[in-house]
């Protein structure tokens, strides 16, 4: 079973421990006007960056995961990204 942990370092900068087989730590930023466009304020900006996690964890494994990288580098890999998370918070 894989876990995810997410740590607020300031508003727009969290770090993510995933682990499964084994375990990895990434450092996300999400700017407000990015988590309002993807949510609508309906979550806070920690929720957003755990379900961005377990939407990249449905794709690949935590050690594929970029270590650091801004949430909008996931739409870059995966373009259904920004639709599915969405729809998961619409």
């Amino acid at each position: 079973m894989t876990t995810i942990q997410i740590e607020s370092l300031d508003e727009r900068t969290f770090r993510v421990t995933v682990a499964g087989q084994s375990v990895t730590e990434h450092r996300v930023t999400v700017s407000p006007a990015y988590h309002a466009k993807l949510t609508a304020g309906r979550v806070t900006a920690a929720e957003l960056v755990k379900a961005s996690f377990e939407f990249l964890l449905q794709r690949e494994p935590n050690t594929s995961i970029l270590r650091t990288f801004d949430l909008p580098v996931i739409g870059h890999y995966f373009p259904e990204y920004e639709k599915s998370i969405q729809e998961r918070f619409g």
